[in-house]
């Protein structure tokens, strides 16, 4: 059977994407095949790193990823992780057969360091409860499949 492949998307890929990224392999199991990418590629924080590290989740060797390297491929699901309301430059993909957006506000606008590390973990944990939330809807294959197109 072919997994639903499930791609995270915000501006940078150094925080949000990346947890979620990992929260999914982590939650969903083998039910997904799951990637992350940014509009623009930055370092994979540190901040992120050590918050998932926290809950037993090792993320040090995922790497940033341009969303052009995956334009020309199809998703089942398509979830942008930017605020909106802040980050205009938040990618849009083309090609999902189910798009969520889900509005969480980006570490990088911290004021500083020690506020930074407090929104990097409010954040991780908001993102795990959204993926809790989607493998609970989508898991198994033909499901997710199914009401991604509706059915």
């Amino acid at each position: 059977m072919v997994k639903p492949k499930v791609l995270f998307l915000c501006t940078g890929n150094s925080y949000r994407t990346q947890m979620a990224e990992a929260f999914l392999r982590d939650l969903g199991g083998d039910h997904f095949e799951v990637t992350s990418a940014g509009d623009k590629i930055t370092a994979l924080d540190a901040d992120a790193v050590e918050a998932m590290r926290e809950l037993g989740i090792d993320i040090s060797s995922q790497t940033p990823k341009s969303v052009d390297h995956f334009l020309k491929q199809r998703f089942s699901f398509v979830i942008s992780l930017c605020d909106r309301q802040k980050e205009r430059s938040c990618p849009i993909f083309p090609g999902a057969i189910w798009r969520s957006h889900w509005d969480l506000d980006n570490p990088a606008t911290a004021q500083s360091p020690e506020e930074r590390r407090v929104l990097v973990r409010r954040v991780r944990d908001q993102i795990r409860r959204r993926v809790v939330e989607f493998v609970r809807e989508h898991q198994g294959t033909r499901k997710g499949a199914s009401k991604a197109h509706g059915n």
